[in-house]
């Protein structure tokens, strides 16, 4: 994994904040995750689960094609490093059958990855049962390597989320998620990979590992 390096190039999208800023981002991240446990499971939240199920269950009709992304791959390459389905989803910004997905169910505590790149994007104490059939969390590890784009299709108004290291589509995040944050990230987990860890803080170890990986 290149972290340190990807790290590096998407802060360069923050030229704004000045470099003192993007120092303090960067201790405010390694900060959060020393900091106590989050609960292991989110409480619930009552939705229309009909309704969420169909926002998530269509695709992206958003173009990310031309997405300054830290790792670039051709399509050939895409191609044998995904499979069909994962090149389905995170490529084309399709997405898969709701409870036929392998990390929808899991409840292993461990950490779970872009399946484009391995960036890490969520923790398992941040999973939540959504009802819907997609895995959903609250939050993301961090923001910055989560980016959003407006989704207008099919007469909806969405919220598109896709990884920012190199823009394989993750799923939609949604304002009716259970507390503290509110939010339902539905994900496929086609566009994801999963590392088992033996405890939360064996989580952020990881999380650590791949931001000072060289």
């Amino acid at each position: 994994m290149f972290g340190a390096l990807i790290f590096m190039n998407i802060s360069s999208n923050f030229r704004s904040y000045g470099p003192v800023m993007l120092v303090l981002l960067l201790v405010g991240a390694l900060f959060a995750f020393a900091m106590p446990e989050k609960p292991t499971s989110p409480e619930s939240t009552d939705v229309d689960v009909s309704e969420c199920a169909s926002s998530c269950g269509l695709p992206s009709h958003v173009d990310l094609s031309s997405g300054d992304y830290p790792v670039q791959r051709t399509e050939a390459e895409w191609k044998e490093r995904l499979t069909d389905l994962q090149y389905n989803v995170a490529r084309q910004q399709g997405t898969e059958r709701p409870f036929e997905n392998p990390y929808n169910a899991n409840k292993q505590t461990g950490l779970y990855r872009c399946v484009g790149c391995d960036t890490p994007l969520f923790s398992s104490t941040d999973k939540f049962d959504s009802g819907t059939g997609w895995p959903s969390f609250v939050q993301p590890l961090d923001e910055r390597t989560l980016g959003e784009t407006r989704d207008v299709s099919y007469g909806m108004v969405r919220v598109e989320v896709h990884c920012n290291v190199c823009g394989s589509h993750q799923g939609h995040v949604f304002p009716d998620g259970p507390k503290p944050t509110g939010l339902r990230y539905c994900i496929n987990s086609a566009s994801l990979s999963f590392e088992e860890a033996e405890s939360p803080e064996a989580v952020k170890v990881l999380v650590k590992e791949w931001y000072h990986a060289e």
